[in-house]
């Protein structure tokens, strides 16, 4: 994984990719900058070395809440604001659709739009857009590293299981 993070909050997450090189490469390229611009000898503040420890304690599967967690989201329009600030409202193992997201933050029947915005989502997990589900109870999109196949292990993380129910016991015919 990788983070970006200015004095006011985090500003990106890069989920995990298959090396450290390959994360930090995806965070520069959705950052738009390169790796000169980067301030590589700046110490962490102690508020990213706890993210860090949580994020950890996440993928082991534990109840983690980051919403506390300061973000930057400056440059980030109110629309986008809005629905990002109602994701951050959905606690460890709670889902709604895009439909119901859109209508928590205030922006009833723009589910298309609240999709795209969760698509742009600088910052999952933290903000998170796998918690947000398509109709009728289906995984739906996820733009960050590793698709619908991450979005589904971030779920059952949660333990939030996806797709269609198991098949029903074979029954005795008499």
């Amino acid at each position: 994984m990788a983070l970006a993070w200015s004095d006011a909050g985090l500003t990106r997450v890069c989920l995990p990719e298959k090396t450290h090189a390959a994360a930090e490469r995806r965070l520069l390229r959705l950052a738009g900058t390169d790796a000169a611009a980067l301030d590589t000898d700046r110490i962490a503040p102690a508020w990213i070395a706890a993210l860090v420890a949580d994020i950890r304690r996440y993928a082991e599967g534990t109840d983690v809440d980051f919403s506390d967690v300061p973000v930057d989201l400056a440059g980030v329009d109110d629309f986008r604001k809005d629905i990002y600030a109602a994701a951050r409202n959905l606690h460890h193992g709670e889902t709604t659709t895009y439909g119901g997201l859109a209508e928590q933050a205030g922006h009833k029947g723009l589910f298309r739009e609240t999709g795209a915005a969760l698509g742009s989502n600088p910052i999952p997990l933290v903000i998170p857009c796998h918690r947000i589900l398509a109709a009728g109870g289906k995984i739906g999109g996820f733009s960050a590293t590793g698709g619908s196949v991450m979005k589904e292990k971030m779920l059952v993380l949660e333990g939030v299981h996806v797709g269609p129910p198991p098949a029903a016991q074979a029954s005795f015919g008499f």
